[in-house]
């Protein structure tokens, strides 16, 4: 089955009765705690950019993040200010009490189910709280949404952006367009490295993220991704894989073979604003369902996903101009780690040559034009 993603048409999420927030009891803004994930986060950010307008000038949008997200985040002008957490998993440290305190946010919302975060915001001064209705937690809000669970080998049907712009809609927030944020990369490319400039300067630069950190499940085999990389190169590109240092190997396999002046493995060489660029000056992305693929669709670039574990309904790229693979199988999606039997069925019918051709009609796209 071909899936065409268009960023309007998002499975939607449940509505709620509208019930405006009192900015008078604001005070002098409103704190987010976002998701971990990279995917996350960017599946968060239209639900950031209505929340945004729906504050008058006195007011900030505040961020609490995990560390490694706090690049992005500074990269959105959207944001006002960025509290990255010291440690996750743990309870919060004076110091983020602390900078979250002084904020003087009157109001929180929880894009995460955390009952430790609910917590700690409290404990920051964080009076009204807002989120949905997750681990018990639901005294601690002054106003809780209720999500259908989510059901294996069953498509969803609910995106993860949609569950967010439900929220905020229902504090009065507006709806989403389809528009995405503007960024303004936290550094400017001219200051990260040689190599990081020359790959940027190239026209014809194909982004790879073979990688996939939830787990083995989601990933297409590496030879598949070799493949498309050495068709791209015959064609007259160059190929950057990227992902963290974890996915380091699965890059040498996807390049193994490849000529090195036209293939580079940077999984784990690059900095998330290095990453941003790479991806912002890419002709095309292919990738598995993984934070960079969310990346690249919110940056405004084409590219390809391959689904098979996870449910593309509910984390496909918010993109107009991506081409998501996928074919139902019975057990699929599971969303396992890894596959119970031990082979990646649902990944296992993809071939390269079907990528390809998605490839080809992106490139003969309109967006492709833009």
């Amino acid at each position: 089955m071909m899936v065409r993603k268009v960023t309007p048409e998002l499975a939607a999420a449940p509505e709620f009765p509208v019930r405006p927030l009192n900015m008078e009891k604001i005070r002098d803004g409103i704190i987010v705690r976002l998701p971990n994930w990279l995917g996350d986060v960017v599946m968060s950010l239209p639900a950031l950019m209505q929340l945004k307008k729906l504050l008058p000038e006195y007011c900030g949008l505040f961020a609490v993040c995990s560390p490694g997200m706090q690049d992005l985040l500074e990269s959105l002008p959207l944001i006002d200010y960025v509290v990255p957490l010291e440690r996750l998993h743990h309870n919060w440290s004076r110091k983020d009490l602390r900078r979250v305190s002084q904020l003087r946010a009157g109001a929180g919302i929880l894009f995460n189910n955390s009952l430790r975060d609910a917590v700690f915001m409290r404990l920051a001064g964080i009076r009204y709280l807002y989120g949905a209705q997750a681990r018990g937690r639901s005294f601690l809000l002054k106003r809780s949404f209720t999500f259908p669970a989510r059901l294996s080998e069953e498509l969803n049907r609910m995106h993860h952006t949609s569950k967010y712009l439900s929220i905020v809609k229902a504090l009065g927030a507006p709806d989403w367009d389809g528009t995405l944020p503007e960024f303004r990369i936290k550094y400017a490319l001219h200051e990260a490295s040689a190599e990081i400039r020359a790959l940027c300067s190239h026209p014809s630069l194909m982004t790879i993220a073979a990688g996939a950190a939830y787990g083995g499940s989601k990933r297409w085999a590496a030879g598949n991704f070799r493949e498309v990389a050495d068709w791209w190169i015959k064609s007259g590109g160059i190929v950057a894989v990227l992902g963290s240092e974890r996915e380091k190997e699965i890059a040498a396999e996807v390049i193994a073979g490849l000529s090195p002046a036209k293939a580079y493995n940077l999984a784990g060489e690059t900095d998330l604003c290095e990453l941003m660029h790479l991806v912002q000056n890419s002709r095309i992305c292919v990738a598995n369902d993984s934070g960079i693929m969310h990346l690249s669709a919110v940056l405004g670039k084409c590219g390809v996903a391959i689904f098979g574990p996870t449910d593309y309904s509910a984390t496909g790229p918010i993109s107009n101009c991506w081409r998501v693979i996928y074919e139902k199988i019975p057990c699929s999606p599971c969303f396992k780690r890894e596959c119970p039997q031990g082979r990646n069925k649902c990944m296992e019918t993809y071939s390269s040559g079907l990528v390809i051709d998605r490839i080809r009609e992106l490139l003969n796209s309109d967006f492709a034009r833009k």
